[in-house]
This record gives C-alpha cells, structure tokens and sequence, in this order.
C-alpha cells in the first residue's frame, strides 16, 4: 500500500543563466496541455503594449503578445512529444533580473512542486517532480493548494543598454536569429526540460538528499546516475560527502537509462577527443588524458599526431612557457617535430599555437592556469594554423612538467580521437552528465556534458546548432524523460 502522498514547494530555483517557460499546447488527444499562468502586472511582461513590427512568423503586434507566442510554439513542441495527462501549469513573469551592459541574468526555471508516495508511484519514498508525479497519479496533485508545477521569470530589459546591450530575446518563431541575440525559442526548450524532469533535484553541491521530515530519500534521478570511478549509482551511495564527490568527478558520472543508452547510439558520433601518453612508471602519468580541443586549426582526428613532448621554456623576455613571442632558437630546436607544452596565460591561444607551429612543431597542448576539470576548449581563430591543439588541466599539466624537467625523460603522446567511443560516452556507451570541477551551481549534474557531439539541447550552454527536435536521432531530452518515467 502507497503511504499518504507528500509534496514539497520547491524554493531551489536558481537564478541560472538560460531561463524557461511553457504556454497552452497544440489541442490533441495524444498530447499533454501545458498551460502558463501570467503572473505579470498590467502593462509588464506578457501585458507590455509596446508596439512591435512582426518577426521570423511571430505576428504578435505587440511585446507581450510576441512573447507569449513564442510560449504557445513551445508548447506545442513539447505537447506533440509527451503523451496526455493532467495539464501542467506553469507560472511564468518577467521581471527586473541583475544586469550590466556586458552580462545579464537571463531567467531560471525548474519545478515548483515535488512529490513521493502518490496514487501510482513506481518507486516508494522517490521525489518526483511535480508534472511527472501529476503524470503518473492521473490527477492534479496540486490542484488543492492551486499550485503550478513549473515556476518561472525572465529577464524584462534584456539587450537593453545597461543590461547585455544589443542582445535582446530573438521572438521570432523561425530559427533565423540575427547575429548576438537570444534565440528566446531554444531557451525555452532548454528550460522546460528541467521544469518537466531533467533535473536532479538531490543536491550535488553537498550530496544531501530531500527531507521533508521522514528522513532524507533519494530523487527518482539517483538509480540512473552511476559514477564509473566509484562503480556505484548515486541510490547506492551511502553518504552525501560520496555523492558530493561524485557531482565533481569529471566525465565519470553517467546515466543508465536504457531509452538513453539507446538512443545514443543514433544521436552521438563516434570519436572521442583524447591525449593518450606513454612515460617512465615513475612519472606517474595518466595513460588517458581530457582534452578540449581548439576551435581554429584542424580538427582532432583518426589518424592521431603522435609525437615527443617537448615542453616551452624561458626565453630572453623572461617569459616562462608562454610562447606568446616567436620562439627562440633554442626553443625552436626543442620542439620542433614534437607536441610543444606551453602555458595559457598573457596572450590569446591562436598566437601560442602558430608561434608553435613557425617553430615546427607538430601540435600544441595549452596548460591550464586555473584548477578546473574537464578542460575547456581553445577559442579564437587563424586561418593560416595547420596544427592540431588542445587545453589539458592544470593538474595533468604539472605531471608532465614535472617529468619533463628530469633531463633524458622522454615522454610520447598521441593527440587525436579514440574511435572506440561516442563523443560524449563512456565506454559502455552509457551518456556523461555534466560534472566539471569545481562545482559549478545551476549547471553540474543537471545538464549533459559538453563532450557531446553532436551538440545536445540540455547541455549547460545552449549551441547554435541545435533546432528543436527533442529526440533520436537528433537529441536525447525525451528518451532522459522516458527514462524517469514520462
């Protein structure tokens, strides 16, 4: 027998950099309703009769109204993809979010309602989020207290010019975003992922789980997520400092889902971004090694570069591993025909690697100088680069200057893909969440990794090339939904 269902209003929303919302869907038998709440004064957010002229199929002739229909082809998006239940309530306002004329807070969204133990639970003492727990009991759990299982808000002034100047929201309906706007439309879908489910709900900040005073009990999310270090699932775990290391292990955290794990196999390329390095036993050197490759220069690729390291020092100006200057002679002759070892900092990436490669070198690995994991990638841009390049961390950048600093130590490294697995999987295919370190609030654990290619609508950073399919072979959002129980 199901124990007395319990709910939780949820105060965790943060205040992230994307922000969601959902309108009224597309009237269907098959489709779910999801229904906005406007909870915006007259003349504000969706009631703003500042006049606009028509944009990308959006006619709304007003700012409110284009605002709400862009909520409406959203909606209608995610109704055609889930199947029907008790409408799903959302409120939704638009609000006076911190701001300066080069940053801006978006919006944040997420569930405002959480459940456990109701009519037709599949788990007992699980949380569920509200739309879901509505879904499965087949009633308005929330209808007593006239609570929305989705909140929401978003950022009025956005592009104004003090708050991201020239970026405003992009309203259009047709995906053709003028360059430096917000494509309000991938936002949403982005966002109303988490407001539905994509969302973890324990804390992967400090491993503690919800307790509403019968104890703390897991989220419907933890039996799927298993950390390949540890060999366990966060259900598993039996402690919160476990799962709290767990959320900062990165790219070991991956999802077992099997409708996932599936679809992965459709939606995910194979070739993995690797530096694979072979050394003296003393050294200590990882055998594998996160990379993130360079936006300019040729791509990572099968065949690797395989070559000495070779490691750049200091040079006349007194600058110690930058390359930020041509190369001395004795620099040169160091590392020419090896992968060169230079440090980030002072100059832009693109001058590090061609300064690199009018040396001879045959590729170039860019040492972090801040303690973060998995690496970010190398941005910029050089036409006339043809060498490949990468950032490896602060942490695995120290074990090879260490080894390098010993005279006749000789360490080989290959730089390119591993064939064997999917951008973005580990090796049993099973889809890596998002788990950098340190922790980052609002984006760990509740987002896929940025590993992925191709480029996924629930990573923590939305891509310009993602449209609006939600599922194989172009995105993994529902088959993680179908997972937890959509």
């Amino acid at each position: 027998m199901n124990k007395p269902a319990h709910t939780l209003k949820c105060s965790a929303v943060s205040r992230a950099l994307l922000a969601m919302t959902l309108a009224f869907s597309a009237a269907s038998s098959q489709a779910a309703n999801i229904v906005i709440v406007n909870a915006d004064a007259p003349g504000l957010g969706f009631n703003d009769l500042t006049p606009v002229m028509p944009v990308g199929g959006n006619a709304g002739s007003t700012l409110g109204a284009q605002r709400m229909n862009v909520y409406q082809h959203v909606a209608g998006i995610w109704g055609r993809n889930l199947s029907s239940g008790p409408d799903v309530q959302v409120e939704a306002s638009w609000e006076a979010l911190p701001c300066t004329a080069t940053t801006a807070v978006l919006g944040a969204a997420g569930a405002n309602t959480i459940w456990r133990d109701f009519p037709n639970a599949p788990r007992a003492n699980t949380w569920y989020p509200g739309a879901l727990a509505n879904r499965l009991a087949r009633v308005n759990l929330d209808a007593p207290e006239g609570l929305a299982q989705i909140v929401s808000f978003f950022n009025a002034n956005l592009g104004q010019a003090n708050c991201l100047a020239g970026a405003p929201f992009y309203l259009g309906l047709d995906g053709v975003v003028p360059a430096g706007q917000v494509h309000f439309a991938e936002v949403l879908l982005h966002e109303l992922g988490h407001g539905l489910g994509f969302q973890a709900l324990t804390s992967g900040a400090s491993g503690r789980r919800i307790d509403d005073g019968a104890g703390p009990l897991p989220s419907v999310w933890e039996r799927f997520m298993y950390d390949d270090t540890a060999k366990s699932s966060w259900l598993n775990m039996g402690s919160d400092a476990e799962r709290a290391a767990s959320a900062r292990n990165s790219r070991n955290l991956v999802w077992t889902g099997r409708n996932v794990r599936e679809g992965a196999e459709d939606v995910l390329s194979r070739g993995t971004p690797m530096l694979t390095l072979s050394g003296p036993s003393w050294a200590n050197l990882p055998s594998d090694v996160q990379v993130g490759p360079a936006q300019f220069g040729p791509a990572l690729g099968s065949p690797d570069v395989r070559a000495e390291l070779a490691r750049v020092v200091d040079q006349a100006d007194g600058v110690t591993g930058l390359a930020c200057v041509p190369l001395s002679a004795p620099n040169a002759a160091h590392v020419q025909g090896k992968l060169a070892l230079v440090d980030r900092g002072t100059c832009s990436f693109n001058v590090k690697v061609k300064n690199a490669q009018d040396a001879g070198a045959l590729g170039v690995l860019v040492v972090d100088n801040v303690l973060s994991t998995p690496p970010a990638g190398l941005g910029g841009a050089d036409t006339s680069i043809t060498i490949p390049s990468a950032r490896i961390s602060q942490a695995d950048g120290a074990r090879l200057k260490a080894a390098l600093t010993n005279a006749g130590t000789r360490v080989k490294g290959r730089l390119g893909v591993n064939m064997s697995l999917r951008a973005g999987a580990d090796v049993e295919g099973r889809v890596m969440l998002y788990t950098p370190n340190p922790y980052q609030s609002g984006s760990s654990v509740s987002h896929w990794d940025t590993l992925a290619s191709r480029n996924l609508l629930m990573e923590p950073f939305i891509n310009t090339d993602l449209g609006k399919q939600l599922k194989p072979p172009f995105d993994l959002t529902l088959p993680l939904l179908k997972d937890i129980g959509w």
